[in-house]
């Protein structure tokens, strides 16, 4: 398979992991591609939460039901289930398929079976990897497929696949922070929903998977939120409210919610307690927390008009680390 081959499955399965970036926390994000011995791509997976069938098995999954035409675990998010219909079921029916993987198949058993020896057992040719797994307890999948024959070839858009792992690395031993806003194409952002419904999910799921969320003073006077998880049936986090004073009407729905700590504080020290933090606001809390920000998250809505308020004097460079187009664009981005 050529050299262009292997870029074009990689870069479906690096499409598929930021669709659920941060959303694996604790896990990294992680996509995987089955293809053809011509380099057609029969199926893409990504992993989706922690403790669910990772990539790989999703890929193998839907490359089994697509090539087989048995439905039988075709809507199946059982990891054990689908490891053992698999090795009982392929009928060598992967022996000319490879796979592009975003990160280095894993090769322990934990919440799920590991996935290098699902793709041994099943006779894939050839896998085409981006990233080492920088986990000592889940590192050596390639040894293990290395050992039984299969080709495994590292480095395939590498410096991609270290972006996507960058927060999997940080919140180690460090919270990773991001700061998340969302804008119109006029740059405004105030005055009511701007957003679409499903970016609004899917700053639920993001709120869902953090455990805690930072929010300036002003924000919450004013828009009065409550900061859940709610269009996911999901966790609320705690919350910081940065405020040098401790002037808020006690009604506001985000003080009721069940099982959250509610800190109000003219510091950011609380972040140091936390692994996965979200910060929502505007211009002024952009400025005032720059120097604890990694990433930055933002939705553009394809609106004008509305609104009076933009991100203001705030000047900074960013680097795309991904976009996604669809009712609204999103853009993952770190300062240059």
């Amino acid at each position: 398979m050529n050299t262009e081959a292997a870029i074009h499955a990689m870069t479906h399965a690096f499409n598929a992991a930021w669709e659920y970036q941060l959303l694996t926390f604790p896990n990294p994000a992680v996509g995987a591609v089955c293809m053809s011995d011509n380099g057609t791509v029969i199926s893409v997976g990504a992993h989706k939460r922690s403790g669910g069938p990772h990539a790989e098995v999703y890929a193998l999954r839907d490359a089994y039901t697509l090539l087989s035409g048995d439905t039988s675990i075709g809507g199946c998010d059982d990891s054990h289930r689908i490891h053992d219909y698999l090795r009982t079921h392929h009928n060598g029916i992967f022996h000319l398929i490879s796979m592009a993987v975003t990160l280095e198949p894993c090769s322990h058993s934990g919440k799920t079976p590991s996935c290098a020896l699902l793709i041994r057992d099943l006779g894939i040719k050839r896998v085409y990897i981006s990233a080492k797994d920088p986990n000592p307890a889940a590192a050596g999948g390639a040894g293990i497929l290395n050992d039984a024959g299969v080709e495994c070839i590292f480095g395939v858009l590498e410096e991609e696949g270290q972006k996507l792992l960058e927060p999997f690395l940080q919140w180690q031993h460090t919270p990773f922070v991001f700061f998340k806003w969302a804008q119109r194409l006029d740059g405004t952002v105030d005055n009511g929903v701007i957003s679409s419904a499903m970016s609004r999910e899917h700053v639920h799921a993001l709120r869902e998977r953090c455990d805690l969320i930072v929010v300036g003073g002003n924000t919450v006077r004013c828009d009065r939120p409550t900061l859940d998880a709610r269009l996911v049936g999901g966790k609320a986090p705690d919350v910081l409210i940065y405020s040098h004073a401790d002037t808020f009407d006690r009604t506001i729905p985000l003080f009721h919610v069940p099982d959250r700590n509610v800190f109000i504080d003219s510091s950011f020290e609380k972040l140091r307690g936390y692994s996965l933090v979200m910060i929502e606001g505007g211009g002024a809390m952009m400025e005032a927390t720059a120097e604890f920000c990694d990433w930055y998250l933002c939705y553009i809505a394809p609106k004008i008009g509305k609104g009076s308020q933009t991100l203001g004097a705030v000047t900074e460079e960013f680097e795309v680390l991904h976009a996604k187009i669809t009712d609204n664009i999103i853009l993952w981005m770190k300062k240059k």
